[in-house]
């Protein structure tokens, strides 16, 4: 499958610059090895292809449910890495994948607003993902998109060409919380440090 991935980067890598100018800073602070997971905001269709060609990891993208609804695309995505999760609840299985990934040493993203702003602004971040974050134990590299709203909000169904920057974070260390009521506990202090970088990283 990892023919199929570093195949859609390369011809994403050519698509992309046509839809947008985009530049990359801190990629550095992805591990070379081990696992990491990847919270970023959320701004457009465009995240997941700035993101992912822009990595010299492979990541694997929790992605909506409905993206896998047609056969084609329940076909290809898997092969880019993706993997489903159900909006507005939680999802025991997309939790599973997530942890049995970072367990086996692979890079994951999720969008840690759960969707895509109407605002351009940063939403609220979901409380299932930063639960996650404290159960993996893992490096945590905040990410921020900053211009993609301007290329395609979420309500548009066409592209307009502007810059696009992603910025990549230092790694936030949480530790593991395997007990249930200890990532309760540290729920709002990861919270304010992560919503904190993304802010940073966005402004």
């Amino acid at each position: 499958m990892s023919l199929y991935y570093h195949t859609g980067r390369l011809l994403a890598l050519t698509v992309v610059p046509v839809l947008a100018r985009v530049r990359v800073e801190d990629a550095h602070h992805i591990p070379d090895q081990g696992p990491f997971l990847i919270l970023s905001n959320h701004q457009s269709a465009l995240d997941p292809l700035c993101i992912q060609t822009r990595t010299r990891r492979i990541v694997h993208s929790m992605t909506k449910s409905t993206q896998f609804s047609k056969p084609f695309f329940r076909w290809l995505l898997p092969r880019l890495r993706a993997f489903p999760t159900r909006r507005y609840k939680v999802d025991p299985h997309a939790v599973r994948v997530t942890l049995r990934l970072l367990g086996a040493g692979e890079g994951v993203c999720i969008y840690a607003e759960g969707e895509r702003t109407w605002t351009g602004e940063l939403q609220p971040l979901r409380s299932g993902t930063i639960r996650v974050a404290l159960k993996a134990g893992v490096p945590v590299i905040p990410c921020g998109i900053s211009g993609a709203f301007r290329s395609r909000p979420r309500w548009s169904g066409t592209f307009r060409r502007t810059d696009v920057l992603v910025r990549f974070g230092e790694p936030i260390h949480f530790g593991a919380h395997d007990d249930r009521a200890e990532r309760e506990r540290a729920l709002p202090g990861a919270r304010a440090r992560l919503e904190g970088a993304l802010r940073e990283l966005t402004t």
